[in-house]
């Protein structure tokens, strides 16, 4: 199955490969919220016209100007750059009901096939006597939910208890736009509602074989016009919803540089 043109990823979405990448990174504030987003992607040239593998590294970032607790994220939409291509024909795929209650050594038993990348996350949970910092693993999966491609997150930390997460970013199209592909998902409530993610790292990218053939999940070539060598893109473009109904829009920009 193919998904033409859709972005070079993010959102959820740090670098995978050897050698170069290219980075950029912003930061936007509301009412004392900030929200800082950073990405790169490897290999840092493409094919001017041909597409060709890419990964995809991204971070974000939440916090507060006055060090106090942030709102727990409730959901996050990512946009994604039309000037690239996602194709997941002929790769295993994973289903959420199979990622529920494991640890990150039992999901990739269960859909290691399937996988499409990884990172981290970190998080904070305000109890009523101090606050206590939250981590563990991302595992990223091709998925499939009712019939649509999603890409399955699957969260698993072990501090401060062990707790298992699973998200699934629908992937939507509206066809308009610098940012026609949407990935977007509601997170989960943590500890309680006491829990706000702090971090979250993403990496994503992934080669295989299908048919004698060798295929990337994500591809991308660098457009630039005859003449130039490396051209200024929007790579990515997120919305953050919060629990006390604040939301904060970023964007991430980037340059591709032509290969050959």
């Amino acid at each position: 199955m193919h998904l033409r043109r859709l972005a070079v990823l993010a959102a959820l979405a740090l670098v995978a490969a050897s050698g170069a990448s290219l980075a950029g990174a912003e930061s936007f504030v509301k009412e004392g919220l900030l929200v800082s987003l950073r990405g790169n992607f490897s290999p840092k040239a493409l094919p001017r016209s041909r597409p060709a593998p890419l990964s995809v590294h991204l971070t974000g970032k939440i916090r507060t100007t006055d060090g106090s607790q942030p709102p727990p994220l409730h959901r996050v939409e990512i946009g994604l750059n039309r000037n690239g291509k996602l194709s997941n024909r002929g790769l295993a795929t994973c289903t959420s009901r199979a990622l529920q209650s494991t640890t990150s050594e039992a999901a990739m038993a269960r859909c290691g096939p399937a996988r499409i990348g990884g990172g981290r996350f970190s998080a904070n949970v305000d109890f009523p006597t101090a606050t206590f910092p939250a981590s563990g693993r991302i595992l990223a999966f091709n998925g499939n939910h009712g019939g649509r491609p999603v890409v399955l997150l699957h969260l698993y930390g072990t501090t401060p208890v062990r707790a298992t997460f699973v998200l699934a970013l629908t992937v939507t199209h509206d066809g308009k736009g610098e940012f026609g592909t949407v990935l977007s998902a509601d997170l989960p409530t943590l500890a309680g509602g006491v829990g706000s993610i702090t971090e979250l790292e993403l990496r994503i990218g992934r080669t295989y074989a299908y048919r004698g053939q060798r295929r990337s999940y994500l591809s991308a070539a660098c457009s630039a016009p005859e003449g130039f060598h490396e051209v200024p893109f929007a790579l990515a473009k997120g919305t953050f919803h919060f629990a006390d109904d604040r939301v904060i829009p970023t964007e991430l920009s980037s340059v591709c540089h032509v290969r050959g």
